[in-house]
């Protein structure tokens, strides 16, 4: 470590590149990536449309095959990633800033923490909060437990929060990191190519095969997400005002959040996306304080000191298990198609985070993108699912039937039902799931013109509005053919590949980042 009086080798674009200035960046739309991922997008839905029973039968089969064989190694490979971002965050590393040394950050600490939690997964919270706990109350993780029973309610909390606390965000984390420092630091365009093959031109085919397959595999994830969200606004309208469950009030539903998002998106970051984010985050921490002021407070509190404690004793043996002396069912549908599902999304999150995060250091990032979302994770599972789980072993509310006859996307306005102001605070809950997924949309449709125009920070508007239509396309016509789930399926099975990319772009991270240090720095590839 470097002693204060001592200045640090590192160097920026500017001060590296300075005998060979760096060429202006090429922001033109690539008709390669853009026509390659389009023609995937498009023969995938006309698949779902005229096949959806063989689409299904199909990915269901692969991801059976893949999950089973190589579940072992997504664990792997999602713990390894907790240990290297928080190496890198705390030792000499972390004081690299992902800019040029000195710079401060364009977003204030507040709204960017809005906006990665936002884009990362606010909306999954809402809505696996109450449905995650319950379901792992009636069906305890690894049939360690007896359903309905205390030892079953503390592995609920525990396996829940561990589903969604650090290993997901360091898949989020380290993609975005990888990006941020090829960016700000190097000069490298916003492309998951120019981590993974940062030798080569994004012209070249081997980047643009690469940078295809990321915006076909984000439009998937995006358009599954905003479906599922959809179907649970529908069962809110249905709960509260009667509207019928059905797919043409979903499609109806869809409609009306492209219109939004892509408003939203046209803004840009600095208004659109930045406030809908911070309102966001005002308003489920308002329902949250709803809920622990209106339910079982004092057991809420025991349940978050309790769930705390248990994560942190238990990480390393809930992320070392494989199901090789049992349980590996119930692993399989859980935890390891978490690890696939979170890598599907990794690209999309990662490239959007990175776009947020200019001027703040690797310690700075890693711990705002670690720390801070899995706290906040651990808050709203403690008192959405500990309420839930309470009412339910309490028989206060049947929320294990509200979950088994209307799904996961019911569980949480079930749970509304049993507190006063039902019907004010099921409306806001369907207005934080709209925003949610604005926020989430938005963000999506950004990042995908992003990589359609050579990495571009500020991409053509029409373009933007391109992807928002497709991923809002894509998710009524596979919702109106029946083949959501299907597609859902298949984006996992196609994010298997993610997995070498991400081991080869931690790699090339940490080899930079060494370079720093060393005593004849190499300039920065952006300023060769």
């Amino acid at each position: 470590m470097l002693r204060k009086d001592q200045s640090a080798p590192l160097h920026t674009p500017a001060a590296a590149g300075r005998d060979r200035p760096a060429p202006p960046p090429d922001h033109r739309i690539d008709p390669v990536v853009l026509g390659t991922a389009l023609t995937l997008c498009l023969a995938f839905v006309v698949w779902g449309v005229i096949d959806a029973d063989s689409l299904a039968a199909s990915a269901e089969g692969l991801l059976d095959r893949v999950l089973h064989s190589t579940g072992w190694l997504y664990g792997l490979v999602a713990s390894a990633l907790v240990v290297f971002a928080l190496f890198l965050a705390f030792s000499r590393y972390g004081r690299i800033r992902l800019g040029e040394d000195g710079e401060r950050p364009e977003f204030g600490t507040v709204a960017w923490t809005a906006m990665l939690f936002a884009s990362g997964m606010g909306i999954g919270l809402v809505f696996w909060g109450v449905a995650e706990p319950l379901s792992h109350l009636a069906e305890p993780p690894l049939g360690a437990a007896a359903p309905n029973s205390p030892q079953a309610s503390r592995l609920a909390m525990e396996y829940s929060v561990f589903h969604w606390g650090l290993h997901p965000w360091s898949l989020y984390a380290l993609v975005g990191l990888a990006l941020a420092y090829g960016m700000f630091r190097r000069g490298r365009p916003n492309l998951l190519s120019s981590i993974v093959l940062p030798g080569r031109p994004s012209s070249s085919a081997p980047s643009r095969a690469v940078d295809a397959f990321v915006v076909f595999l984000t439009t998937f994830g995006a358009a599954t997400s905003l479906g599922l969200g959809a179907l649970q606004i529908n069962s809110g309208l249905a709960s509260t005002f009667g509207v019928p469950e059905n797919t043409a009030v979903a499609i109806a539903v869809i409609t009306g959040l492209m219109v939004l998002f892509v408003l939203s998106a046209v803004t840009g970051l600095h208004r659109g996306i930045k406030h809908i984010s911070t309102v966001n985050a005002a308003l489920a921490g308002l329902l949250v304080a709803f809920v622990f002021v209106a339910g079982p407070s004092v057991p809420v509190l025991q349940t978050l000191v309790e769930t705390v404690g248990g994560y942190a004793a238990h990480i390393v043996p809930m992320a070392s298990r494989t199901g090789v002396y049992g349980g590996e069912e119930w692993l399989t549908e859980w935890t390891v198609f978490y690890w696939a599902w979170w890598m599907s999304w990794a690209p999309f999150v990662g490239a959007f985070i990175a776009r947020i995060s200019r001027g703040r250091t690797i310690r700075e990032f890693v711990v705002g993108v670690l720390v801070v979302p899995t706290a906040l994770s651990l808050a709203w599972f403690a008192v959405m699912g500990g309420t839930g789980i309470h009412m339910q072993l309490s028989g206060e509310a049947p929320l294990a039937e509200a979950l088994a006859s209307s799904g996961e996307e019911g569980a949480l306005f079930a749970l509304f039902d049993h507190l006063p102001l039902a019907g004010l605070t099921s409306v806001a809950v369907m207005v934080l799931i709209a925003l949610f997924f604005v926020s989430s949309a938005d963000s999506a449709s950004v990042v995908l013109a992003m990589m359609c125009q050579r990495g571009a920070l500020h991409p053509h508007r029409p373009l933007v509005v391109l992807w928002g239509a497709v991923i809002a396309l894509t998710a009524a016509v596979l919702l109106l053919a029946g083949g959501l789930s299907a597609i859902q399926t298949a984006s996992l099975v196609i994010a298997l590949p993610f997995l070498a990319l991400l081991v080869a772009a931690c790699t090339g991270l940490y080899r930079e980042l060494r370079g720093e240090f060393s005593p004849d720095p190499s300039p920065p590839r952006g300023a060769r």
